[in-house]
């Protein structure tokens, strides 16, 4: 199943680049989400717990950054999860550039999922896997200005 998402970034785009790369930190505004492991710099571990309809999922998996294009700003990650209680199972391709904006910076993503399991039922003519794909875009996005907005720290506390 194939879906897009748009997501606008109040940060210029080379700002908005850097950032997005910067999966340590990005990572903390996937709603359920963890990153347990950086592998290298392209390759990453992680876990995230999901709701969808009735059934609850602990996916647990890796991405990859199998392209990165600096110059035009454009990505694509490969991610792969599965529940450890075989439930479901993930595979997703996930395309996204960015493009100015009037407010900074647009997000343009592409997400190709396969889905196996418990999970794939509720992704058959139902919408339900693209609205929450929306509603996780929607999160990712508040998550992330709401991290903008919060001043660097300086000096840790109690220093000089």
């Amino acid at each position: 199943m194939e879906f897009d998402n748009t997501l606008e970034v109040p940060l210029p785009p080379a700002d908005a680049w850097k950032l997005l790369l910067d999966i340590k930190r990005i990572s903390t505004c996937i709603p359920g989400a963890e990153l347990t492991e950086v592998v290298d710099e392209n390759t990453y571990k992680g876990k995230v717990a999901l709701r969808l309809g009735p059934v609850a999922l602990s996916l647990v998996g890796h991405a990859r950054f199998d392209a990165i294009d600096h110059a035009n700003h454009r990505a694509r990650v490969k991610a792969q999860g599965s529940d450890p209680k075989g439930r479901g199972s993930t595979e997703s391709i996930i395309d996204f550039r960015l493009e100015p904006a009037v407010t900074g910076s647009r997000l343009l993503i592409h997400t190709n999922v396969k889905l196996s399991g418990s999970i794939a039922q509720y992704g058959r003519g139902s919408g339900m896997i693209q609205g929450f794909a929306s509603q996780l875009i929607s999160q990712f996005g508040e998550s992330l200005k709401a991290q903008l907005a919060q001043p660097p720290s300086c000096a840790p506390a109690g220093g000089p």
